[in-house]
């Protein structure tokens, strides 16, 4: 799924190469190490196909990871790419800009000595094919900047050896490396210790992702699964398949996030039409719509038809059965009944089971 992984592969690829040719092997000798490890990256993958092929399922299975994958890439305009690299760029340095000067340091000295020049050099390479990964599709999400961080913990550990050579012998000085990258790493632990040890991890969570409900799909599942027999489907209208686990019951459609739907990519359309005829033909017993914004990103140019659907579907065959108003500081829930009238701001999920 994650097609950015091909970045690594060519990295290792040229790693390889360069490393047999530094160990004076022949054209000849560069064979079989490439052959081993081209073997084992196509190995996987082609059982993964073939496993999906005999289940039948190879066509959604290319679909998703090819078909819809390059419309996906091609969303962001190339002339929006810096803007956003460096708006998320900022939010995932933050606090810990320390340890990314350090990171820095470490590229330059190891460039500049010559005991780890060629470790420098390998360091250096897996950064950039890093960052190529990163920066597929231009949307430089910050939970992406994952991806670059093997890399820059290697370059500090670098600076950290180099500045370790430059102080040994000296018994005061000795530890001091060590001490300044325990001081870089505390930092960013300090300014978030609300986070890490002053709240429970439910209050974490919430501090975390205000505007997801996280939370909230607890008891709604809960209600869900008590209300419902193992065998009897579910849908979800939003991106919250969290709810299908907790319930314990199983999606009424392939679609259990919708962003891809709200996104301008010719595949919209065609992926509405796909979901309101599985939901159709499943006749879930409950519908779950989540009127959330981070559970569509719903866009200008967004297609509205399936809120056109939703809103005559459920009217149709469904009654609302609960009410969980979202507040800035408080949840409401109302299970089993939807109040008359409740006071809303912009964030709530309605509950409603099928009439017959």
């Amino acid at each position: 799924m994650k097609q950015s992984g091909a970045f690594f592969v060519v990295f290792a690829t040229i790693y390889l190469i360069f490393r047999e040719l530094n160990r004076g092997q022949k054209r000849t000798g560069l064979l079989p190490p490439i052959l081993i490890f081209t073997t084992g990256v196509i190995l996987p993958f082609g059982i993964t196909c073939l496993i999906l092929w005999r289940a039948g399922v190879f066509g959604q299975f290319w679909f998703w990871t090819i078909d819809y994958a390059r419309q996906y890439g091609s969303v962001v305009p190339l002339d929006r790419a810096p803007e956003i690299f460096f708006r998320s760029t900022k939010e995932v340095i933050g606090v810990s800009w320390a340890l990314w000067i350090l990171a820095g340091l470490g590229a330059v000295a190891g460039l500049w000595d010559q005991r780890m020049r060629a470790k420098a050099i390998f360091l250096l390479g897996f950064l950039l094919f890093s960052v190529l990964a990163l920066c597929q599709g231009f949307y430089f999400r910050p939970h992406y900047f994952i991806l670059i961080l093997p890399a820059v913990s290697l370059l500090v550990g670098a600076a950290i050896s180099k500045l370790s050579d430059l102080v040994t012998g000296r018994i005061l000085v000795g530890f001091a490396p060590l001490l300044l990258l325990a001081a870089m790493l505390s930092v960013p632990i300090l300014w978030d210790k609300k986070v890490f040890f002053d709240v429970s991890p439910i209050q974490a969570c919430g501090l975390i992702y205000p505007e997801n409900p996280f939370l909230e799909s607890v008891r709604i599942a809960e209600y869900v699964r008590e209300h419902t027999e193992p065998d009897d489907t579910i849908a979800v209208l939003g991106s919250e398949p969290e709810i299908y686990f907790y319930a314990q019951r199983h999606s009424a459609t392939g679609y259990i996030y919708t962003y891809s739907l709200m996104e301008p990519q010719k595949y919209a359309q065609q992926m509405q039409q796909e979901m309101m005829r599985e939901i159709e033909s499943a006749r879930p017993k409950y519908l779950i719509s989540v009127a959330m914004s981070y559970s569509w990103l719903r866009r200008p140019d967004s297609d509205p038809s399936i809120f056109t659907w939703a809103n005559e579907y459920m009217t149709q065959n469904y009654v609302a059965d609960g009410f969980v108003n979202i507040m800035p500081r408080e949840t409401d829930y109302f299970f089993g009944n939807a109040p008359p009238a409740v006071q809303s701001l912009k964030d709530y999920i309605l509950i409603y089971k099928r009439k017959f």
